[in-house]
């Protein structure tokens, strides 16, 4: 099948060339427009990219100062403030996935949805590295009858250096979000101040100090799980790996809590890790979320809707191709 090109906004970035390289490795013949600000530095990545093209890209135009070129889909790892992405996929009705946004930013996105539903698939990608803890945390919720608390921890190294892109949302939602969404009793709720301090035990059982965070794991899981307690904590320090003398890596904690499937209390606790910190994790749910929603992956295109990643890329499929970048996904003890 030939394709038109897929355009990767910020797909000069740190992150973007990961999920430019990935994308190559599992469709070599994919053409790829890798789009910056910076067209030169643009077309440097593209250089080291088979059948890739680096352009620059305006979000101040409909066009993105691509006129009418034709392009497959769209995906924007970067923070679109002016969502003019989204306006141009649907305009030429091909699927859009971005991951910078916020809980709290939810709301323009999906105005832009709701204003053309019909148009294209668009997928909120902005869970948790692209779902890597939803996927998982949705495939556990299956071992019980009744899941009462689900609690994630994300343990970022401090060694771990991260692109402009990357820093820039971080500030940016910290400046917009200083309260974090929670549920608890059923309920959902911002935390803040005081009520955002949390810890939680890191791979190796070691405790860290922790702040409560906002991706859209709250929202996806909550409806995906029925939990009524849902808490997510964002971690930055030093990594199990590390501590036993290795490199750095990152770490996602599942702390799952309910009714099992016999009718006893179940606790289960796992987690997800990676040597090479969070942009394999992130590349990796990037490139499943463009297989899903172009056809890539031997079935029909997604259709037009609005999309988390949990609702697209299946557990086999996204283990299987984390533990093939070297990822892993482990049973923890209880504590």
């Amino acid at each position: 099948m030939t394709h038109a090109p897929l355009l990767l906004i910020g797909g000069s970035g740190v992150v973007g060339q990961y999920a430019a390289r990935y994308l190559r490795a599992e469709h070599p013949t994919l053409p790829l427009l890798i789009g910056g600000r910076n067209q030169a530095k643009a077309q440097e990545v593209a250089a080291s990219i088979a059948h890739a093209e680096g352009v620059a890209i305006d979000l101040t135009t409909d066009d993105l100062g691509l006129g009418d070129r034709q392009v497959s889909g769209v995906v924007v790892l970067v923070k679109d403030e002016t969502l003019a992405s989204v306006r141009f996929a649907q305009a030429r009705g091909v699927p859009h996935v971005s991951i910078s946004s916020g809980a709290a930013e939810i709301g323009p996105d999906m105005a832009a949805w709701l204003h053309r539903p019909e148009a294209s698939a668009v997928v909120l990608g902005a869970d948790w590295l692209v779902g890597s803890a939803t996927i998982p945390a949705v495939k556990l919720a299956e071992r019980f009858r009744r899941v009462d608390t689900i609690n994630v921890g994300a343990l970022l190294d401090e060694q771990e250096a991260a692109g402009p892109a990357t820093e820039h949302d971080f500030k940016r939602l910290g400046e917009i979000m200083p309260a974090a969404l929670t549920r608890r009793d059923g309920a959902f709720y911002w935390r803040a101040g005081e009520n955002a301090s949390a810890g939680f035990h890191a791979v190796d059982g070691t405790p860290v100090e922790a702040t409560a965070f906002s991706p859209f794991d709250i929202m996806g899981l909550a409806n995906a799980t029925g939990a009524p307690n849902i808490a997510f904590n964002l971690a930055t320090g030093i990594t199990s790996s590390r501590r036993r003398g290795e490199g750095m890596s990152t770490e996602i904690i599942i702390d799952m809590q309910g009714e099992g499937l016999d009718g006893e209390p179940l606790r289960l606790r796992q987690a997800v890790v990676h040597p090479q910190g969070q942009r394999p994790l992130t590349a990796t749910g990037v490139t499943l979320l463009t297989e899903r929603v172009l056809g890539l992956d031997g079935r029909p295109a997604q259709r037009p809707g609005l999309y988390f990643p949990y609702q697209l890329i299946d557990f086999d499929t996204w283990k299987a191709r984390m533990t093939k970048t070297g990822g892993q996904l482990l049973s923890l003890e209880m504590l």
